[in-house]
């Protein structure tokens, strides 16, 4: 394993890095402010991102959080202070593309939430390909608190992934959310142990990282597409991918393990 190293723009070690074979972990670190967000950390977390897609031996990215946090959203500490950018401006310029960037690495991303995930905190990590929790871990949509809209994407994540219902309620209420309640109505992957979460959500970038990387994000991009397509436009949308990858090296490489009976070697990416 390589040592991690750190990221952070300007303020050392907002964002930490490390790799395990072609995982890629990359830690938010301001454990004292529960990895709340300010402008210094969303450059560096964008920045160990672009790091992660333009680095070919990364084939999976893990997304967690320092401490007793994954992420509690925005710093409100800095948004009251006068160098700050008003909030529409900090959605807009920083939450926007972080949100955009996450959705479209050309890799598997991981969230592996360790503990508490309010307001664009929670909206991040829901953002992420598969959402692994500890059973300690929460969610919370806490923008009512304090008279917002969801944001980070959580106007659009929510109610694709629990239902409008269940999006206003959560949204409304601002009411917290555990792990296990996340997992029963579908908002998360899985719920599991404290103890565990480490080692089960490098267990399943792993795992990712050894399957047609090229083919799992192009899934992902077809699943967010059809949202906003009808069943025709679809099927049709499902041909033109099926075209595309199957020209390449891991269709024709896990065809020929599947006959020879062997274990594929998959490269693209």
């Amino acid at each position: 394993m390589n040592a991690p190293t750190s990221l952070a723009a300007g303020i050392d070690a907002l964002v930490l890095v490390h790799d395990e074979g072609a995982v890629r972990t990359i830690t938010l670190n301001r454990p004292q402010a529960l990895n709340s967000f300010t402008v210094p950390m969303h450059h560096a977390l964008r920045e160990a991102l672009a790091q992660a897609a333009q680095t070919p031996s990364v084939r999976c990215v893990v997304l967690t959080g320092a401490g007793r946090a994954f992420c509690a959203g925005q710093d409100l500490a800095e948004i009251v202070s006068d160098s700050s950018p008003g909030v529409g401006d900090l959605v807009l310029e920083l939450y926007k593309p972080l949100a955009l960037q996450v959705r479209q690495m050309p890799v598997p991303v991981v969230a592996a939430v360790n503990g508490v995930a309010a307001g664009a905190g929670a909206n991040l990590a829901l953002g992420c390909d598969i959402v692994l929790a500890a059973e300690s871990a929460s969610f919370i949509q806490a923008f009512a608190k304090i008279g917002l809209v969801p944001d980070c994407g959580g106007t659009w994540l929510l109610p694709r992934l629990v239902g409008r219902a269940t999006a206003l309620g959560l949204a409304l209420t601002a009411d917290k959310l555990s792990a296990a309640q996340a997992q029963q109505m579908g908002l998360i992957w899985q719920c599991v142990p404290d103890a565990e979460l480490t080692g089960a959500a490098h267990a399943l970038a792993a795992r990712l990282a050894t399957l047609p990387t090229r083919a799992l994000v192009a899934t992902r991009l077809a699943m967010d597409g059809a949202q906003h397509l009808g069943l025709d436009a679809a099927l049709s949308e499902e041909g033109r991918l099926q075209a595309a990858l199957s020209s390449a090296h891991d269709y024709q490489e896990g065809v020929a393990a599947f006959l020879a009976k062997r274990a594929p070697v998959f490269k693209d990416r």
